[in-house]
């Protein structure tokens, strides 16, 4: 089992290694987001989004429907921005990357942390395009649950 495990680590750091250039500017935009949720800094959040990005998130509904929500990144600036006593954090795993051109999608699973407290967990889906002054997000859509959560053991440990 150690084996297995150790070379499940080999193989994760060797496709860290093999993202390309334009692969790694993109996950820096998403890191330095979740770096700003972090340390409370709106104004480093909000260097990783266009000016007029858009914020969704898909719920199910207590009669089991299912609802796309609007955010608002203004809202979500704000809200970073506020002071607030736990660290707002987003730890992030199984983190595909694909790039066209001009256009990136980064789909990744995630669980978010106030503190050392689980909120929950679900799915990031982040579209960024390349402007003049770098890759900047463009929407976000994701979804939420507290139930199925399958974080790895890594983050769960560093919780504790």
């Amino acid at each position: 089992m150690k084996a297995l495990s150790t070379f499940s680590s080999i193989i994760f750091c060797l496709s860290l290694n093999a993202q390309s250039p334009e692969e790694q500017a993109v996950i820096d935009v998403i890191e330095n987001l979740f770096e700003g949720m972090r340390q409370g800094d709106s104004t480093m959040v909000s260097a990783s989004f266009i000016k007029e990005a858009n914020m969704y998130t898909v719920l199910s509904s207590q009669n089991g429907r299912t609802e796309l929500r609007k955010g608002s990144l203004k809202k979500f600036l704000d809200a970073v921005g506020t002071p607030h006593q736990e660290i707002w954090d987003e730890p992030i795993w199984n983190t595909q990357v694909n790039v066209a051109g001009n256009l990136a999608q980064v789909w990744t699973d995630y669980a978010f942390y106030l503190g050392k407290e689980f909120s929950h967990c679900g799915v990031d889906a982040f579209q960024l395009v390349k402007k003049q002054e770098g890759w900047k997000i463009f929407q976000i859509t994701d979804t939420r649950t507290t139930l199925g959560c399958d974080i790895p053991e890594h983050i769960q440990s560093a919780r504790k």
